[in-house]
This record gives C-alpha cells, structure tokens and sequence, in this order.
C-alpha cells in the first residue's frame, strides 16, 4: 500500500463510524463544495481543497513521496522530534520504515484543528440537547480552540520530515471516530448500572488494562462508585472536549453521566455544579484503542507496525496457526 491508499484506508473507516452517519458527512461535504464554489478568485488559493473530499480537518498527509510501497511503519499517539530521527536511524540501520503516522495533530492538521469540532452537534443532539442549543454553544468552543491554537509553531515537526525524507500522516479524528464506535457499542451490551460497574467492563479493554497497570487507566473523578450511570454521553470525537458550559446543558436535558477520555479543571468545576458524573477512561488508552483498531486493518495487509510514541499496541488480528 503506498501512502495515500493507506491514508484513504483510514478516511473510509472513519466515514463508516461518524456519528453523523454517512448521510450526514454527505451533506456537510456538499456544504463545503458549495462554500469553495462561491469563492473570490482571491479566496479560493487559501482554501485547503482536501476539505472537499476529507470532511476531518484535523487528519492529514504532511509528506508523501507518492512512491514508497508502506512495508514497514512507525505509530504513535505523540509522534515528536524524537520518533522522526528514530524513523531516519532506523532506516540508516537498514531497517527501512517506509511511514510515521501520529495520532495527534500536527501542521495543517493541528491548525484547523477547530474546524472538526462542529460535528459534536450530532452528539449532542442524539443526548437531547436541541440542536440550536448546541450549535450556539460549540459556537463559542470553537472559538476558543482556534484563538489557543493559532500561536502554535505548528509545522516545526512536519519541516523536520521534509528535510529527513520521512513520510508522515496524521490520523487523529479518524481514529477517534472508531474508539467512539467501540465504546457505544461495548457500553451497549454491557449496560453497567453503577459508576463501579462501568470502570469494571471497561478494565476488560485490554488497552485500558495496560493503561491502569501504568497508572492512566479509568477513573471516577466525580461521583461515588455506587451512584447510578443513568443516562450517559461519550465525549470520545470531534477534536477536543466538548467544554464547560456545555455541561449545564447536558444535565438539564438529563444526562447523569459523562465518559470522556480527559477533562479541564472548570470542566471538572462545571459538573460538580450539576451533580453530574464523570469517569475519565484515559486520554492515551483510548487514543491507543482507535489506533489499534485502524492499524489492525493495516496489519491484515501484510504492514509491520512498530509502536512508539505511547501507543499501547494491542493487535486484534487472528493468527494462522502453524
């Protein structure tokens, strides 16, 4: 597989998940074509034309050679400085990888990282909040992403790559988007009663395992473990926490608990405020499940994969045995 048919392997697998359905990513794409088409001749060079057919602003190709066959990868959720000289010492030590992908936004990808955040709605609106009131909200979310990010030095480790001639992609709401399905569907069959109940089926997770052997894996960080899961909402997708004054919102259409992979400090104030639950799953276990389960697809090609980065690889791919 070269570059962009892997890259394209995890867009399609992101579509299949979004919590927009396929239908909803259709019409949010044919919103951004006609966004492009009424452009300025002026406009339309700034306009990054991937948003036309990759409706994740924050998942990104930063380099490609357009002609490396991918053998032999390097994964990460942090893929810093550090990893890409890795990627180069390793091929200088004739053991060629072909690919760094990073979990976490970089570049262009970390940027327009804001510009993900709108299909939270759909979220939303499936936990009952009206759809008015959680676009006006998010509204403000965004706002404040993208003001955070806009000092960033956000090509330091994409200008690195060029010079080292290491290929590299991000996957980051794309495999958000599939730990986000798991979950839901885990969570579905489990049906926990308690908060306790919930840590327990999630500690059957072997990323989530590993993860709380080394001291990150789930935890109640509000409510007590006897109190009632109740209705929940997953905050797993659309590019960072949803923010604190969305939570008002969620108890008051009656929403008891919140599983989030991370939360603020005000997020943590907001919820307490509300009486509401929060178990936190871990930021880097359920980053490492979403990536798993879309190196999986590249593992059943025939692709090594090397792990780094704090990824906590964990293969799903059945064995032949010999």
């Amino acid at each position: 597989m070269k570059v962009k048919e892997i890259f394209e392997t995890g867009l399609n697998l992101a579509v299949m998940v979004d919590p927009r359905g396929k239908k909803g990513v259709a019409e949010y794409l044919k919103r951004i074509n006609k966004k492009y088409n009424n452009l300025s001749a002026k406009e339309k060079p700034y306009f990054d034309v991937d948003l036309l057919t990759n409706p994740y602003s924050d998942s990104k190709i930063h380099v490609d050679d357009q002609k490396t066959e991918v053998k032999r990868l390097i994964a990460g959720i942090d893929i810093g400085s550090g990893e890409i000289l890795l990627a180069s010492q390793l091929n200088e030590r004739n053991k060629k990888i072909d690919l760094v992908i990073a979990h976490h936004p970089i570049g262009k990808g970390l940027s327009d990282l804001h510009e993900v955040m709108d299909m939270q709605a759909a979220e939303l609106q499936e936990a009952g909040v009206p759809i008015h009131v959680a676009e006006k909200l998010l509204d403000v979310r965004i706002g404040q992403i993208s003001r955070r990010l806009h000092a960033n030095n956000h090509y330091q480790l994409v200008n690195l790559a060029e010079l080292l001639g290491i290929n590299i992609i991000n996957t980051h709401t794309f495999t958000d988007n599939l730990v986000n399905d798991f979950l839901k569907k885990f969570l579905a069959k489990k049906q926990p009663e308690t908060l306790e109940d919930l840590v327990e089926a999630l500690l059957e997770i072997p990323e989530y395992k590993k993860a709380k052997l080394q001291g990150s894996g789930p935890t109640i960080v509000a409510g007590l473990g006897r109190h009632h899961v109740g209705k929940y909402i997953l905050e797993m997708t659309g590019g960072t926490e949803i923010g604190e004054k969305i939570y008002k919102e969620l108890s008051n259409y009656g929403i008891s608990t919140v599983i989030s992979m991370h939360m603020s400090e005000d997020g943590h104030k907001m919820v307490n405020e509300h009486n509401m639950n929060v178990v936190i799953v871990g930021h880097i276990a359920s980053d490492s499940l979403g990536m798993n389960l879309f190196l999986d697809e590249l593992e059943k090609k025939g692709i090594e994969i090397v792990p780094c980065g704090g990824l906590i690889r964990v293969s799903r791919v059945k064995k032949n045995k010999k």
